[in-house]
């Protein structure tokens, strides 16, 4: 007699046991599709008994009614573990609620499995006596799951979790330690921003240094048409099957024809990391001008933007440069040392990641002291040929002390830097410019995730003239990089062919627009 694998058994259970719960099938037998299938071998048959699995894809391909069937199957089924506890953590109670009715439905719908499992609506719980397991549906809104020891753990939609940590996630992690094979599925549409719980998870798991962690990521690629059949069935397995087609092309046809639902769209049904909100600059139009920097911009005139904070928030400074008929440029970032695992929890993004990747600087202490930056600035001009700095007036009164003492001249400061307002009249314009450079393929950036996070937590605010400012998406975010840039290339604008004379251009060797 063969001796069915894990896989097999859970397959075998599912199909026996189990009926659709709603939809244009509801009531029939489930049917399991060979993508369905491969996804339960994957996390069963796993020869190194998989403890955490991952899998995402576009909504509406029965992520939720796939994870309730392997709920059951641990509550009742072949993988049922006698006296154990199984939760779901999502981070609405709404949410939180749709594994649980799915569920239920499926219960009910089965005599088998109606003879076995009470079910608990009020309290979102369901009890299989004679086996002692007890499932139920947590919320991040509710209180956490410390105290408790789960045995199988579901994290329903992790990816509307922002930053890169989430309090149920990982209490309901530890607390899954007493057991000698636990397991925790995630199964969710992919995260907006790589600093977002979910995108760090995946990420890892797809560098595959733990073998216990399986990740499935169905994901249109970046650089295809988003719009294109292709790109719709990579994000789909369901897609023309349970999946009505004609209402995917539909959305897709909508989002095409109206940008500002593109984010969501490309996040929602392509399953892509993209910001639903939609941004000043779309990721995909930032992403285009993704290319080689330079390592210095040491020969040519560069243009710059800085963003002073205020004591502890993100300090921002970009320089730009003409080089080869394009703009490039290089963003620096500064936070306080102290407090910077505290700065990342408050806004959800891994500040202290990014200080070990180099991609941001710390200034010791607990605030932004303006003498360091005014140093690293003294050194820049000093090598570079900084033609103006754009800088908020609104700060810069006590900086330029703090440049005096670095160095600096009266000459230098009145000559080399440019008050630059915040409003609509300064912006209105810069914004245009910046719109018309990266529209026009003139802007070459090197992905710093900082600038990253900037650009896609900048939104723009309108007056009834029509006249625009930048502003930010929530309360958390931080665009202090974005609007350097913004100030730079608008100094940069001013920068004309006759403006330089030929003996620099031969000396340099410049390709000027």
């Amino acid at each position: 007699m063969v001796r069915l694998t894990r896989a097999r058994a859970v397959i075998n259970w599912i199909e026996k046991h189990c009926y659709v719960p709603e939809g244009s099938m509801v009531g029939q037998r489930i049917k399991l599709r060979p993508w369905q299938k491969k996804e339960i071998v994957k996390i069963y048959d796993n020869p190194h008994v998989t403890r955490r699995a991952i899998i995402s894809f576009g909504k509406k391909n029965g992520k939720t009614a796939l994870v309730a069937m392997l709920l059951l199957c641990h509550t009742c089924g072949c993988e049922a573990v006698p006296n154990t506890q199984l939760y779901s953590g999502a981070m609405s109670r709404d949410q939180a609620a749709v594994l649980f009715g799915l569920a239920a439905k499926m219960v009910r719908m089965s005599p088998a499995l109606d003879a076995y499992i009470n079910i608990r609506d009020t309290a979102k719980e369901l009890l299989c006596p004679e086996l002692g397991t007890f499932y139920k549906a947590l919320s991040a809104e509710a209180a956490t799951a410390h105290g408790k020891s789960p045995i199988f753990i579901v994290h329903d939609e992790l990816g509307q979790v922002r930053g890169p940590r989430s309090e149920l996630y990982t209490a309901l992690e530890s607390a899954a330690g007493a057991h000698t094979r636990p397991l925790s599925i995630t199964i969710s549409t992919q995260a907006p921003n790589d600093g977002d719980l979910l995108s760090i998870l995946i990420d890892d798991a797809l560098i595959g240094t733990d073998p216990k962690t399986t990740v499935s990521l169905y994901t249109a690629d970046m650089d295809i048409d988003p719009y294109s059949v292709k790109a719709i069935r990579q994000a789909n397995p369901a897609y023309g099957d349970f999946l009505n087609a004609n209402e995917v092309k539909d959305q897709a046809n909508q989002a095409k024809r109206m940008p500002s639902l593109e984010s969501a769209y490309r996040n929602l049904n392509l399953n892509q990391r993209v910001e639903m909100n939609a941004p000043f600059i779309s990721q995909s139009l930032w992403e285009s001008c993704l290319g080689e920097v330079l390592e210095s911009f040491k020969g040519y005139p560069v243009y710059g933007g800085l963003d002073l904070s205020e004591v502890n928030d993100l300090t921002a400074l970009v320089l730009t440069a003409p080089i080869n008929n394009k703009w490039q440029m290089k963003a620096t970032f500064w936070l306080p040392k102290e407090g910077l695992v505290e700065k990342s929890r408050a806004d959800r993004v891994p500040y202290d990641m990014w200080e070990k990747q180099g991609h941001l600087q710390t200034v010791p202490g607990k605030s932004i002291e303006y003498g360091y930056i005014a140093h690293y600035m003294r050194r820049l001009f000093d090598e570079l040929d900084i033609q103006t700095i754009a800088f908020d007036r609104w700060n810069f009164k006590h900086f330029k002390r703090s440049l005096i003492d670095a160095g600096f001249t009266e000459e230098e400061i009145e000559n080399k830097f440019t008050e630059f307002g915040q409003g609509y009249q300064s912006m209105s314009p810069a914004l245009r410019t910046t719109e018309e450079i990266i529209l026009d393929e003139r802007l070459v950036h090197d992905g710093n995730p900082v600038m990253n996070m900037c650009a896609g937590n900048a939104v723009v605010q309108t007056d009834p003239a029509g006249n625009r400012k930048l502003t930010k998406q929530k309360s958390s975010g931080r665009i202090d990089g974005m609007v350097s840039l913004v100030q730079a290339l608008a100094m940069g604008a001013t920068y004309e062919q006759e403006d330089i004379v030929p003996s620099y251009l031969e000396q340099h060797e410049m390709m000027v627009f």
